[in-house]
C-alpha cells in the first residue's frame, strides 16, 4: 500500500515509471490480478460513471424523498451559462450522479456514494475538450485511485469519519490529481493540486438533511468539482503551496477526528438540524431523528443548536 505522497512520488521516480504505472504495478503485485483485468475493471468503472450521469440527466422524476431529481436536467437545459456551456455541463453531471444514486440507480462510488459525482463530472467533461483518450482516462483513474488510497490511510474518505471534507474533499482531490497528471503535471504539481484542493475544504461538515445522501450532498458534489478543476489549474500554472501535501492530508484527518459527532453524517447538526431540516425529516418519517435533533443528545450539546430544546 502507498502510505504517503512523498513515498509514491519518490518510488515512481526511482523506478522510472509514471505515477499511473506505479499504482498499476502495485495493484497487480498486491492483488494478483493481471494488468489487463485491472484496466478492464477501470474501463467498466468509466462506463458505469457515464451511465449514472446519463440516467440522472434524463430522468425528471424526483427521488422517493422528493429532495432531488430533475435538478440536473434543468440546470443543463436552462442554466445561464455564466462561464460557458462546459462549466454548466460539469455542474449538471455532478448533480446527475447523485440524483441517480438517490433513486437507487447504478453509480460508481469514487471514493464513496455520497461523493460519486465529482470525479465523473470533472473527467468526463474535460476529456473531449482536452483530447484525452479512453486509455489515458484509465491511467488517470489509477492516479485518482492512488490519491484516494493515501487519503484513506492517512485521514478518512468517509463523512462519518471526518465530515464532508473527508468525503467530497477526497473525491475532489482525486479528480484534481488526475487532471493535473493528464495535463502533463509533474509529481510536485500533482501534490500541489491535492494540497490546494483539500485546504479549500478543510472543516466542511457532513450534515445530510433527513439523514439522506441528497441535500446538501448533490450540490456539494458540484462545488467540489469546481474546486478540483480550480486547484489543478493553479498547480499547472506553477503556483505552489507552502505546506507539503502529506501534512495537509494529516491536518484533514486531525480536523475530522476532532469534529463534533453532530457534524459527521449523523444528521444531528448543521443544515440537517435547522427548523426546515427537521420539518423535512419529519415529513420523511424520521421521527426519532427529529427527537434527537431537538434534544441535542450528543456529546456537543453545549454548543449552539437550532430548534427548541
Amino acid at each position: 500500500m502507498i502510505r504517503s505522497f512523498a513515498e509514491w512520488f519518490e518510488q515512481a521516480e526511482a523506478a522510472g515509471v509514471s505515477l499511473a504505472e506505479f499504482v498499476e504495478r502495485r495493484e497487480v503485485k498486491e492483488t494478483g490480478v493481471p494488468r489487463e483485468a485491472i484496466r478492464k475493471r477501470i474501463e467498466d468503472t468509466l462506463t458505469v460513471m457515464r451511465g449514472a450521469v446519463a440516467e440522472g440527466l434524463a430522468e425528471s422524476a424526483t427521488s422517493p424523498s422528493g429532495l432531488t431529481g430533475g435538478r440536473s436536467g434543468r440546470l443543463a437545459a436552462d442554466g445561464p451559462r455564466l462561464l460557458g456551456d462546459d462549466f454548466t455541463t460539469m455542474l449538471s453531471r455532478a448533480i446527475a450522479t447523485l440524483e441517480t444514486n438517490a433513486r437507487m440507480g447504478l453509480i460508481m462510488a469514487t471514493p464513496t456514494a455520497g461523493a460519486a459525482g465529482v470525479v465523473p463530472a470533472v473527467l468526463l467533461t474535460l476529456a473531449p475538450l482536452r483530447g484525452w483518450s479512453e486509455e489515458r482516462l484509465v491511467d488517470a483513474m489509477l492516479v485518482a485511485g492512488g490519491t484516494g488510497i493515501i487519503i484513506a490511510d492517512r485521514a478518512s474518505i468517509a463523512g462519518a469519519g471526518g465530515g464532508c471534507q473527508a468525503e467530497t474533499g477526497s473525491a475532489a482531490a482525486m479528480a484534481s490529481a488526475a487532471v493535473t497528471w493528464l495535463e502533463g503535471g509533474d509529481s510536485q504539481q500533482v501534490g500541489t493540486a491535492v494540497a490546494l484542493t483539500i485546504q479549500g475544504m478543510l472543516g466542511l461538515i457532513c450534515d445530510p438533511v433527513a439523514g439522506l445522501v441528497e441535500i446538501p450532498c448533490a450540490y456539494r458534489n458540484a462545488s467540489a468539482a469546481v474546486n478540483a478543476v480550480a486547484s489543478a489549474e493553479m498547480a499547472l500554472a506553477g503556483l505552489d503551496f507552502p505546506i507539503p501535501v502529506d501534512q495537509v492530508v494529516d491536518v484533514m484527518g486531525d480536523v475530522g477526528t476532532k469534529m463534533d459527532v453532530r457534524f459527521r453524517e449523523t444528521a444531528l447538526g448543521g443544515l440537517a438540524a435547522t427548523p426546515a431540516g427537521q420539518e423535512i425529516a419529519a415529513q420523511a418519517g424520521m421521527t426519532e431523528l427529529v427527537q434527537l435533533q431537538r434534544k441535542g443528545r450528543t456529546k456537543g450539546e453545549g454548543s449552539a443548536r437550532f430548534g427548541p430544546s
